[in-house]
């Protein structure tokens, strides 16, 4: 697209303006001078708000950073980076604070800034050109609620409250995913704060080496303040779950591992086993129950989804929640918690999922595993997810290449979490250790970004295109001002 949306910054913009050179402060004078320079805030430890401001979305994450900017405008962010580039310190962008724990693990952020976006959350629509924008601290709740109304879809995460910008720099799969693809490979230009406090935007045409980097990379090449990206004409969608008991999780699951081989890529559905804690919060026929579910989004008729699910529902269902909704509702389907929770979770990519791996699952996670988990999943991958795919679109669009991560090699992607209550750590962390172990002999040989929520080597998760990634970090980054949590040179 060719003119912006309204908001967007100029290409490769340089908005510095003259400034007190920080140098010559000690922290303490240079954080309140920020804190008087911005519309946001400066919060350093015993400032009223302090933990608060801190907390990631995860709240058994343990973020102590040196101070916590909370910024009110998209100058701030500009402002916070030069200022810790003065400093001698790094920064770290956060807008929810999901998958933060390889950020904060091992004290990682005592050098740091931490950078709350949380407070831009503008969304600009174009619906005639079907682009979205959207700012640095905007959720996937406030993008649907934009675009619906004109008869438009994003492909948004699985939960409301899940940031836009670190989603999409990791990938993002969601219920679109098989036919869609990535979420990063609809972006049309990113604004960025890069290292050297220049305001950017790139896009295919400037800055191409990194806009390649920003889709898929992570957020380890500059502190974004906004993304543009295309959306897609879908209103409505078949929707919703089938819930069975749990002791007859080998026998669905199988079932639906086998059923995952013949679906169109209209269809993306998830495997899962539940233990729903005994919440007064939950409705009655949920809370303190446990269940193995299917979850399953169709972009297709009626009629036709009926046809698709008659495998599935031949097993008779205790509960069918299937149904035509429109697509706002769409992030309900997955039932993440409404709120940030403590949470102790990872997953992993597998190539294959035969009756062995699903057997495996099972055994981890089933009715007789004593799992502690409060969820254990597999997602149907495959489609327009593959890197293949991603390419062939791209190509047959006249749309841009896809950046760092085209696409998953993999067809499925397992996940455990359960809630990180006071005593529950062991158990947990047995529970989780034993679900990724069992299914050890079917995992991808790289992981996926998003859903890392450890550390891991950089090599790990993106492969051989990791050189390409550390050598533009060096060459834009050298010193490491802009902090990730899965950074390039990791």
């Amino acid at each position: 697209m060719n003119t912006p949306v309204p908001g967007a910054a100029t290409a490769s913009a340089d908005v510095r303006t003259e400034s007190d050179d920080v140098t010559t402060f000690s922290l303490r004078e240079a954080l309140a001078l920020l804190d008087d320079r911005i519309a946001g805030r400066v919060l350093i430890p015993g400032d009223p708000g302090w933990d608060e401001a801190r907390s990631a979305w995860n709240l058994a994450v343990d973020q102590r950073p040196v101070a916590v900017v909370v910024a009110g405008a998209t100058d701030d962010l500009v402002q916070a980076v030069r200022t810790a580039k003065g400093l001698g310190l790094s920064v770290a962008p956060q807008a929810t604070g999901h998958n933060a724990g390889p950020l904060a693990a091992g004290n990682g952020l005592a050098d740091a800034l931490l950078l709350r976006t949380s407070e831009l959350r503008a969304v600009a629509v174009d619906p005639e050109q079907r682009v979205a924008r959207v700012e640095a601290g905007a959720l996937w709740g406030d993008v649907v609620a934009a675009v619906a109304p004109h008869g438009l879809a994003a492909l948004a995460g699985s939960s409301h409250d899940v940031g836009v910008v670190g989603y999409t720099l990791g990938g993002g799969i969601s219920w679109l995913g098989r036919s869609h693809g990535l979420a990063a490979n609809q972006v049309l230009a990113v604004e960025l704060v890069t290292a050297d406090g220049v305001l950017r935007r790139v896009d295919a045409d400037h800055d191409p080496e990194l806009f390649w980097a920003v889709r898929g990379g992570g957020g380890d090449f500059g502190v974004v303040t906004a993304l543009e990206f295309r959306l897609f004409p879908i209103a409505e969608i078949i929707a919703g779950t089938l819930f069975f008991p749990l002791e007859r999780a080998e026998e669905v699951l199988q079932a639906w591992a086998a059923w995952t081989a013949t679906v169109p890529d209209s269809v993306t559905s998830v495997g899962r086993v539940l233990r729903f804690p005994p919440m007064p919060d939950l409705p009655p026929f949920l809370s303190g129950q446990s269940f193995v579910v299917v979850e399953a989004a169709i972009q297709e008729s009626s009629e036709r989804a009926d046809e698709l699910l008659a495998p599935l529902r031949a097993l008779d269902p205790t509960m069918d929640s299937v149904h035509p909704q429109p697509m706002p509702e769409l992030l309900q389907l997955h039932m993440d918690p409404p709120a940030p929770v403590p949470g102790y979770g990872d997953g992993m990519l597998l190539t294959e999922l035969p009756p062995a791996a699903v057997r495996a699952f099972v055994a981890a996670a089933g009715p007789d595993s004593g799992s502690a988990l409060l969820s254990a999943e597999i997602r149907h991958l495959g489609g327009g997810l593959r890197s293949e795919a991603a390419h062939a679109s791209a190509a047959e669009r006249g749309t841009p290449a896809p950046g760092a991560i085209a696409g998953l090699d993999a067809e499925y992607v397992v996940f455990g979490v359960g809630i990180a209550v006071p005593g529950a750590s062991e158990a947990l962390a047995m529970s989780l250790g034993r679900l990724l172990s069992r299914v050890e002999p079917w995992r991808a040989p790289l992981d996926y970004l998003n859903f890392a929520e450890r550390e891991r080597s950089a090599e790990r998760i993106f492969g051989a295109r990791v050189h390409r990634l550390r050598a533009l970090k060096n060459a834009v980054d050298p010193t490491g001002v802009i902090r990730s949590n899965h950074p390039v040179r990791r």
